[in-house]
């Protein structure tokens, strides 16, 4: 155990989500489309990756179950909002 005060979260679910399937949920929710430069793999990146939930369940007994077609927009509102974006829309 460790003597931390706080402990960190990655949220998530037990499903990975393809990185461009991200980018496009982003894309649908700014109304915009990335400038996308594909390079080959380039160190330190992984293949894949998930975030593990048990942690979480164990110390709060609390499950995300938010798909992210829904959440990933919602943050992004939300992060609009909070830090007062420049292209200001309804959400």
């Amino acid at each position: 155990m460790s003597n931390a005060r706080y402990k960190i979260y990655n949220l998530g679910n037990h499903q990975p989500v393809d990185l461009l399937k991200f980018i496009e949920i982003i894309e649908q929710a700014l109304g915009i489309q990335a400038r996308k430069t594909f390079r080959p793999m380039q160190p330190g990146d992984v293949v894949s990756t998930y975030a593990q939930m048990d942690d979480l369940y164990e110390a709060t007994g609390f499950r995300p179950t938010t798909p992210i077609e829904e959440g990933l927009p919602k943050f992004v509102c939300w992060y609009r909002e909070y830090y007062a974006a420049r292209e200001r829309v309804a959400c």
